[in-house]
C-alpha cells in the first residue's frame, strides 16, 4: 500500500515538472496563466492518489482550504475548470512517458465506459455525436469504450479511447506495439485473419482460449499458465472503476471527459509505478 503524506505534494511536484516533456510547453500567449501545466497535472494525480473527490468543484474547495499555500495562485472555480481540461494533453503525454511499451508479454482488452444510464442516452448532449451505443456481455451502453494492454504485474502498456460501438480487433496493432512477442486476448481476438495479420506485420502471437465447442486444441503448460493470467487485466478495470471513479456523469463537455479519464489513468499508473 502506498502512504502519502500532506507534504509529499511538493515531491510529486518536482517529479511531474521533471518528467514532463519540455517540448510539450509551447510559449504562452496573451495573459498568463495562474496555474502551470505542471501544477494542474500535480494536483490532478494527487486527487487520484490521495484525496479521492469525483468532482473538480469539491477538489477546488478541497484546495482552497488546504493547500493555498502550496498553491497560492489557485484561480476561481472556473478558471480552475477550464485549466483542468487544458491539463488532460499534458496528462497524456506524461502517461505516455510511463507505459511499459516494452513488455514481451500484454494482456489486451476493452471496456465500457457509459457516460449516462442507457435509459437517458437520447436525452445526453454532453458527448453527443461522439459517444455511441454498444454492447457487451453486460448489455448496452452509450459512451466510449477504454481499450488497453498490461503487463502481467498490472502496469499499463498501451491505451485508446474509442466510441462505444469500435470493436476490439480494429486497435491490437496499437495495443501490441512492435515489441511484444505473446499478447494474451479473451475470444473477441481469437479470428483466424487477425491472428495471421498480426503475426505477419508484428511478429506478435494472440493467445486466446479454445472456441466454444471446438473439438481438439493442442495447449502448452505455458500457454496454461498464460491463459490463467488474463483475469488481471479485469482487476485493472475493477479497480479504476470502483476504487479511482473512471467512469463518470459529472462532466460537462468533451474536454471534461477526457481530462477526468486522462487523470484517472494516469494516477493509476503512478501508483502502480509506486508500489512495484
Amino acid at each position: 500500500m502506498l502512504f502519502l503524506l500532506s507534504q509529499d505534494i511538493t515531491d510529486l511536484y518536482v517529479w511531474v515538472d521533471d518528467t514532463l516533456p519540455k517540448r510539450f510547453i509551447e510559449e504562452q500567449r496573451g495573459r498568463p496563466l495562474l496555474m502551470s501545466d505542471a501544477e494542474i497535472v500535480t494536483v490532478l494525480v494527487w486527487n487520484i492518489l490521495l484525496l479521492k473527490h469525483k468532482t473538480w468543484k469539491d477538489l477546488h474547495r478541497f484546495l482552497m482550504k488546504y493547500h493555498i499555500g502550496d498553491f497560492p495562485h489557485l484561480p476561481k472555480y472556473s478558471a480552475f475548470v477550464l485549466a483542468c481540461h487544458r491539463a488532460a494533453l499534458p496528462s497524456l503525454r506524461l502517461l505516455q512517458c510511463l507505459l511499459n511499451t516494452e513488455a514481451p508479454i500484454k494482456i489486451l482488452d476493452g471496456t465500457m465506459l457509459p457516460v449516462c444510464k442507457h435509459k437517458r442516452a437520447d436525452d445526453h448532449k454532453v458527448s453527443k455525436g461522439i459517444a455511441a451505443f454498444g454492447k457487451n456481455h453486460q448489455g448496452w451502453h452509450f459512451g466510449f469504450k477504454l481499450h488497453t494492454s498490461v503487463d502481467r504485474n498490472g502496469l499499463l502498456c498501451a491505451i485508446a479511447f474509442t466510441p462505444a460501438n469500435v470493436h476490439e480487433k480494429h486497435l491490437v496493432p496499437h495495443l501490441v506495439g512492435n515489441a511484444t512477442k505473446i499478447a494474451v486476448a479473451d475470444l473477441s481476438y481469437g479470428g483466424k485473419e487477425l491472428r495471421e495479420r498480426i503475426w505477419n506485420t508484428k511478429g506478435t502471437f494472440i493467445l486466446t482460449p479454445a472456441f466454444p465447442g471446438q473439438k481438439q486444441k493442442i495447449v502448452a503448460p505455458w500457454q496454461h499458465l498464460l491463459l490463467a493470467e488474463r483475469s488481471k487485466i479485469e482487476s485493472v478495470f475493477d479497480y479504476l472503476k470502483e476504487h479511482l471513479h473512471l467512469v463518470t456523469s459529472f462532466p460537462r463537455s468533451v474536454f471534461g471527459y477526457l481530462a477526468h479519464y486522462a487523470m484517472v489513468l494516469l494516477g493509476y499508473q503512478v501508483l502502480k509505478l509506486a508500489m512495484n
